[in-house]
C-alpha cells in the first residue's frame, strides 16, 4: 500500500465556513515583512502560557510581557527560566483575583491579551465533549479582558473549536466578548507552515478590538511549494548524541522496538489502533502536526527512533537557547501544547499597524 501523502489543507472546509462568517467580514491581512517591530513600545498578557510560545512570538515582534499565568508547574519553571519571572502567576487562573492582577501591571495599558485557552476539549485527534469543563476556560479571558480593557485580544486554538456543537460554541465565544466590548470579534484558520514553521500545524485565530477597527491578520508569506521542510529545520541534530543540557533528548527504545520502527513507512504509524500517534516523518515536507502522546512523539523521517525533544521544539520554531525545564517527557508535553513562536510574531506584527493608528489618530480624537 502507497502511504498517503499529509494533506496540508485537512481543514479546508473549517476555513470555508469561517470565511463565510459575518462578522470576519471585519478583517484585513497585513503584510508583516513590510512592519517595523523598532517602533513598538506596547504591552501584552499571556493567559494560559504554557512554557511560553505566544509569549517569546510577540516578543520577537518586539512588545513587553508584563504577567503571564499557568496552572502547570514545569511549564511554569521554563517560563520563568526564559522570561522575567516577577509577572508570572503558577496556579489556577480562576483563583487569579483582580487586587493581584492590578498589583503585578500596576498603571500599565494593556495593549494585547493572548491566550491559548485548553483546546483539549475541542480537538479533532480525540474524543470531544461539551461537558468537558475546560470548555468554559475562555471565560477566564472574557473575565481578565473586562478587568484590563486591552485594546486588543488575540486567542488561539485547534480548528475543531469552529464545529464544536454545530459552530454554536463559536457564537458563544463571540458573543461573550461582544457584551464586553469586543464586537465584531474574527475567528480565522491560520497554517503555521506558511509563517515559515517547519511543520503542518493549522490554528483558529480570534481577534478583536474595542476600537471598532478592522481585525487584523498577517498574510500568509510562503506558498505550499515554499514550505520549510523537516530536513531544513533538524537535519543538523541526526547525528548529535543525547545532550540533556540541550533538551536533545527521546525515548530510549529496545532493539526489538528499533527494527519494529524500521518497518514503519512514511506517513504509517506504528499503532494500527492509534493511528494519529507515532508516525514516521515525511523527507522533502514540514513536520507532522507536533505532540506528545504519553510519553512518545513521531517518528524520526530516516532514523529509527521518535523525535527528540529538541527536535520537536525546532519544529515548532523555538530557537535553541530557549531552554525547556522539567524531566524528558514534561519537556515533550510542554513543546507538544505549545503555540509556535513565527506564528504569533507575525499576529503581533500585524496587530501592530492598528496599536499605531489607535494611538495616533483615534485616541487623540476621542480625547478632543
Amino acid at each position: 500500500m502507497t502511504p498517503r501523502r499529509p494533506h496540508v489543507d485537512r481543514f479546508k472546509k473549517t476555513r470555508t465556513m469561517l470565511d463565510a462568517r459575518l462578522e470576519n467580514h471585519n478583517k484585513t491581512l497585513v503584510d508583516t515583512t513590510n512592519v517595523d517591530p523598532k517602533e513598538n513600545h506596547y504591552n501584552f498578557v499571556d493567559l494560559f502560557s504554557g512554557c511560553g510560545g505566544n509569549s517569546l512570538g510577540l516578543s520577537m515582534a518586539n512588545y513587553s510581557p508584563v504577567m503571564s499565568v499557568e496552572l502547570e508547574h514545569d511549564a511554569s519553571e521554563t517560563y520563568r527560566k526564559n522570561f522575567p519571572p516577577e509577572h508570572h502567576v503558577e496556579g489556577d487562573i480562576r483563583d487569579v483575583s483582580e487586587p493581584q492582577i492590578r498589583k503585578i501591571i500596576g498603571n500599565k495599558t494593556i495593549h494585547v491579551l493572548a491566550a491559548g485557552f485548553p483546546c483539549q476539549g475541542f480537538s479533532t485527534a480525540g474524543k470531544r465533549d461539551m461537558r468537558d469543563e475546560r470548555n468554559a476556560l475562555y471565560k477566564q479571558v472574557v473575565r481578565f479582558a473586562k478587568f484590563l480593557k486591552p485594546w486588543f485580544v488575540v486567542m488561539e486554538n485547534v480548528p475543531g473549536i469552529v464545529s464544536m456543537n454545530n459552530g454554536k460554541f463559536i457564537d458563544s465565544i463571540l458573543a461573550d466578548f461582544a457584551d464586553i466590548g469586543y464586537p465584531g470579534m474574527s475567528a480565522s484558520l491560520l497554517e503555521s507552515a506558511s509563517f515559515g514553521v517547519p511543520q503542518i500545524r493549522p490554528r483558529t485565530i480570534f481577534v478583536g478590538n474595542r476600537f471598532d477597527v478592522p481585525n487584523p491578520y498577517p498574510k500568509p508569506l510562503l506558498t505550499v511549494d515554499k514550505y520549510v521542510s523537516i530536513e531544513q529545520a533538524i537535519s543538523d541534530l541526526k547525528t548529535k548524541p543525547r545532550d540533556p543540557e540541550t533538551n536533545h533528548e527521546w525515548t530510549l527504545h529496545s532493539e526489538k522496538m528499533e527494527r519494529r520502527l524500521a518497518q514503519v513507512a512514511p506517513g504509517r504509524s506504528l499503532y494500527d489502533s492509534y493511528a494519529d500517534a507515532n508516525k514516521r516523518q515525511y523527507t522533502g515536507l514540514p513536520s507532522m502536526t507536533i505532540k506528545e502522546n504519553h510519553g512518545t512523539t513521531h517518528i524520526h523521517y530516516v532514523l529509527n527512533r521518535t523525535l527528540s525533544a529538541r527536535e520537536m521544539a525546532r519544529l515548532q520554531s523555538f530557537p535553541d537557547s530557549f531552554k525547556f525545564y522539567g524531566r524528558m517527557k514534561r519537556v515533550m508535553w510542554q513543546v507538544g501544547n505549545a503555540a509556535p513562536p513565527l506564528l504569533f510574531k507575525h499576529l503581533g506584527l500585524a496587530v501592530l499597524p492598528s496599536l499605531q493608528q489607535i494611538e495616533k489618530t483615534i485616541l487623540p480624537a476621542v480625547s478632543r
